[in-house]
């Protein structure tokens, strides 16, 4: 396929370039710094940043936003997602979101409300989870919104995981964790085999 990943230069989304040039896909990646993406190999490169786009997802069997912010302008995960929403009507998108969204129990508290969440990543949670809401309400677009679990650091590739809907996940060892490689693996895995059209769901590992 022809995938396109914005932010394709960071932690998460470097991984996900790599792990679909090894599948065998064509893959460009959107940056705002083409330097910083000179080693992921055999890439077509886009450099520009998000909100500089216009017409350049058309043509693409697939986008994968992995867009961040810096602190501080944790509010522009908002006018990026309202965005990506307007440009992705020909074409699919998943989207890495966060946990902070994902709930705890049956009674709709969401991992940012629970006591002892980090400050630090309130506003990234809280932005990302208002994210989520347009693409819930949004019925133009395909799109698909991967939440990991609550801690995702790089690690080991196993290629396994966990797969749920809106609780947050831990895996034998009672930890909510998934390495950023088994992300991608996950990731890859539902544009080859797509199962959450429309859908938010998660993943851990096992």
């Amino acid at each position: 396929m022809n995938i396109a990943v914005i932010g394709a230069s960071g932690r998460i989304g470097s991984r996900i370039v790599r792990e679909a040039l090894s599948r065998g896909h064509e893959v460009t990646a959107i940056v705002r710094d083409a330097k910083k993406v000179e080693g992921l190999g055999n890439v077509t490169v886009i450099e520009k940043d998000v909100f500089e786009l216009t017409n350049e997802l058309e043509g693409f069997d697939v986008v994968v936003s992995a867009y961040g912010t810096k602190p501080g302008e944790e509010h522009l995960h908002i006018d990026a997602n309202k965005k990506l929403i307007k440009l992705a009507l020909h074409t699919r998108l998943l989207v890495v979101g966060g946990a902070g969204s994902l709930l705890v129990d049956d009674q709709g508290t969401r991992v940012l409300e629970t006591p002892g969440f980090p400050d630090i990543y309130l506003p990234t949670a809280t932005n990302q989870g208002e994210a989520l809401l347009l693409y819930l309400a949004d019925d133009t677009i395909d799109w698909t919104f991967i939440s990991p679990a609550a801690e995702i650091e790089p690690g080991e590739r196993t290629g396994q995981y966990q797969v749920g809907k809106d609780h947050l996940l831990a895996n034998k060892e009672g930890r909510s964790y998934i390495s950023m490689e088994d992300y991608a693996v996950a990731l890859l895995d539902e544009i080859e085999q797509p199962q959450h059209i429309k859908q938010r769901y998660t993943v851990a590992s096992v």
